[in-house]
């Protein structure tokens, strides 16, 4: 299987690139914690792909704004730091006169006691134009003129951001992966500690959780279902609960997935993954799955892994 690239995440208007400079930098985060992005570069660099990496951390992504309302939004997020805690805006040429775009955003946030994090990507003329030609997209600046024209005078255009610029990153050669980490690493304690861990109980005559990355089907258990007194009762219920941990081979089988996570969680972290999804699964997803699912959430939790949150699908359902 090939590894992940950011010419596959590419747009008519995306870029990245090796960090620049060293250390923490100067202060990022307004009074109220906040922090904001500032994420350009040129056409086809990868501003997509980082873009959903921002998303995954739950930033507030802004993009192709027109360089009139950025103003606007900068009192925005000011005035409201709960709902705009994290904030990136992908600033452009489609913003119009870019740099004229970008030094009213970062002057309107600076003004407001916020300190914008600068990120530019970039990469070789020749891996851009390779991008166009794979993608159809067309450059913004390449009416009336060539891709290698429009990519020399947005070059030119977007250069007194790059010299501002906290963090220049190269996609020329650079997986997504990797894309992810010299993010993540110039952010500080802003990146994320932990994966968060879903999981979800379901019933197989339902279908199998499209969202699932790993399923774990525990039909091996007797059914409490075909327990009289127990039919009716959830998962959820200590007698449910009860009865199914003490069937042959359960515990064991809850210890083995555990083993499976305490591999599988740092590898898909480390991958680029930004929330693992565990489905769980019997035949109707009331019973076994439920009691599973709530006991793997619990072992998990008290071995350190959080956040963990548990869904029970088919309850929903009644």
């Amino acid at each position: 299987m090939t590894e992940d690239r950011i010419d596959d995440q590419v747009d008519a208007a995306a870029g990245a690139g090796p960090a620049a400079g060293s250390g923490a930098g100067p202060e990022l985060a307004g009074a109220g914690g906040q922090h904001v992005v500032l994420l350009s570069g040129l056409s086809g660099g990868g501003k997509t792909a980082a873009a959903k990496l921002f998303e995954d951390l739950s930033y507030t992504v802004v993009d192709n704004l027109p360089g009139e309302l950025l103003a606007n939004l900068a009192e925005l997020v000011v005035n409201d730091p709960d709902r705009f805690a994290r904030v990136a805006i992908v600033l452009d040429v489609r913003a119009g006169d870019a740099e004229t775009a970008y030094r009213a955003m970062r002057g309107a946030l600076e003004g407001r006691g916020i300190r914008p994090q600068v990120f530019f990507l970039e990469a070789s003329d020749e891996a851009l134009i390779r991008r166009f030609s794979e993608t159809r997209h067309l450059h913004p600046l390449a009416t009336g003129r060539s891709t290698q024209a429009a990519l020399a005078l947005e070059r030119r255009l977007l250069d007194p951001i790059r010299a501002e610029a906290d963090v220049v990153i190269d996609t020329t050669d650079l997986p997504l992966r990797d894309l992810r980490e010299r993010i993540f690493a110039r952010l500080g304690d802003l990146q994320p500690d932990t994966m968060p861990i879903q999981i979800i109980s379901f019933g197989y005559k339902f279908g199998i959780p499209l969202e699932a990355d790993l399923v774990f089907d525990t039909r091996f258990i007797q059914n409490p279902y075909y327990v009289p007194e127990l039919r009716e009762h959830s998962g959820l219920t200590a007698p449910v609960r009860d009865f199914v941990l003490a069937q042959p081979g359960a515990e064991e089988y809850l210890g083995l997935i555990q083993q499976v996570l305490e591999f599988g969680i740092p590898a898909f972290a480390a991958e680029g993954k930004s929330r693992l999804t565990i489905g769980i699964g019997c035949t109707g997803g009331r019973h076994r799955s439920i009691v599973l699912a709530e006991e793997l959430a619990r072992r998990l939790r008290e071995a350190g892994v959080e956040p963990v949150a548990v869904f029970h699908r088919e309850l929903e359902r009644t």
